[in-house]
């Protein structure tokens, strides 16, 4: 796969046929040692490499450390918006020291959860190029050379996958305004950057203080959820896990990127290492259930999320309806954050049915109370499904009402009666959204 001068080139050749005796292989070996000479990383992405490439890629836009001032008035605003929350709903405040952070903290903030995000991936990319390029089809005389090699491969893929994690992680970074911008639970700690609030603000003809504050009333608000609905993290984790189980590595992508590759050129192979993207997702019946599950789920946090700060800002944020507007075309339409995080876990991460799910909690508010209506986030079988979506005045009067004291913060095992449900078979992913 390989032209090399003088000679033609056979699709048929494995990827190491450029090494024609064993004196070029051990050069090649000391070219990849030099280069992977780093600190290793325990799993399959080097997250050394993709947190130095994240934080390269937010500073040469400009990544200023966060000064005082800003940090008083974004701590001020989380604090006021979680007492006008406290107006609005039952679930208690979700605020534990909020903070001001810089793209680059963020970065280090959220790296844990992107651990456990891009992992599995990343190990079947690194397994599948590793074992494409490995020491199957190596000449005979490489054979006793072919256990570093593979140690070596393993590294380098590592480092692949954790410059296009960077990368991806840096361009999310210069986008995000706070620590729940994508709708998962990215830190335990409520935070808003100040960069990322101007960013957002520009083109916005609105006083400042009035888009923060509507900016700390929605990250409040999905601290709220997030701290107080135990069961909510795992649900919205584990689905994006469920879906990554489908993604394949493309490996025609891959064969491409190392075609007419030079072992002896170092720039050249760090170029290789900041490529583009691998995934492939394959639209398996289970992938499709795990993304509808997911997608519904997404919808309902940000539609109650809407639903809450529509209703803390009513009478005091002047502005509130505009930047209602501007948040629900940004979040619904997708754009490079959407991207970004397709390039990382393989995923198009968009709730689809903001309005429909807005729509059913404010039902949920007129019939039963704000009480009622934030009682059904106490357990996963009592959540809307994504046929309640579509008629949500079924789901609000055709539901028997249910015993909060039924209730308790973990979710009962398969098989058991669903509360509040009686007719329900309790069959299923238990989520309420199959």
């Amino acid at each position: 796969m390989t032209d090399l001068p003088g000679r033609e080139n056979d699709p048929n050749d494995n990827p190491f046929a450029m090494f024609g005796n064993p004196e070029q292989i051990a050069a090649a070996m000391r070219q990849f040692a030099d280069m992977l000479s780093g600190p290793q990383s325990a799993g399959p992405v080097n997250w050394d490499t993709a947190k130095t490439i994240a934080r390269q890629t937010v500073v040469a836009h400009s990544d200023p450390s966060v000064m005082e001032g800003e940090r008083r008035q974004i701590v001020d605003a989380l604090q006021l918006a979680d007492l006008w929350l406290n107006e609005v709903t039952t679930l208690p405040s979700g605020l534990n020291s909020p903070e001001a952070w810089s793209r680059s903290e963020w970065i280090e903030k959220t790296v844990p959860v992107w651990k456990q995000l891009c992992d599995p991936i990343a190990a079947r990319m690194v397994d599948t190029m590793s074992g494409s390029l490995g020491a199957a089809g190596l000449p005979s005389e490489a054979q006793s050379m072919a256990g570093p090699l593979m140690g070596m491969l393993k590294q380098m893929g590592g480092m692949m996958v954790g410059s296009q994690i960077g990368q991806a992680l840096g361009s999310l970074a210069r986008e995000v305004v706070g620590s729940t911008d994508i709708g998962l639970p990215l830190s335990p700690t409520a935070a808003l950057l100040p960069g990322g609030v101007a960013a957002f603000s520009k083109g916005l003809e609105l006083p400042a203080d009035e888009i923060r504050l509507y900016l700390a009333l929605r990250e409040a608000a999905h601290h709220r959820l997030f701290q107080h609905v135990p069961w909510l993290r795992a649900h919205l984790l584990g689905a994006v896990e469920e879906y990554a189980r489908g993604i394949t590595v493309d490996m025609s992508a891959l064969e491409e990127q190392f075609r007419g590759v030079d072992i002896n050129n170092p720039q050249q192979l760090q170029e290789i290492l900041s490529g583009g993207p691998l995934l492939k997702p394959e639209e398996t019946e289970r992938q499709k259930a795990a993304l509808a599950r997911l997608e519904t789920m997404l919808a309902l946090v940000e539609g109650w999320v809407g639903t809450v700060v529509d209703a803390a800002a009513t009478g005091k944020l002047p502005s509130a309806s505009a930047l209602t507007e501007t948040v629900r075309r940004r979040r619904a339409t997708g754009g490079p954050a959407e991207r970004t995080f397709a390039t990382l876990v393989g995923l198009e991460l968009r709730p689809r049915r903001l309005r429909e799910a807005a729509a059913l909690w404010q039902a949920l508010a007129a019939e039963r109370g704000i009480d009622g209506r934030d009682a059904v986030w106490s357990h996963p079988d009592l959540m809307p499904r994504a046929e309640d979506l579509d008629d949500p005045d079924t789901f609000v009067r055709g539901g028997v009402d249910f015993d909060l004291s039924m209730l308790d913060d973990t979710p009962p095992a398969k098989g058991d009666e669903k509360p509040g449900k009686p007719e329900d078979s309790g069959e299923g992913s238990g989520d309420g959204t199959a």
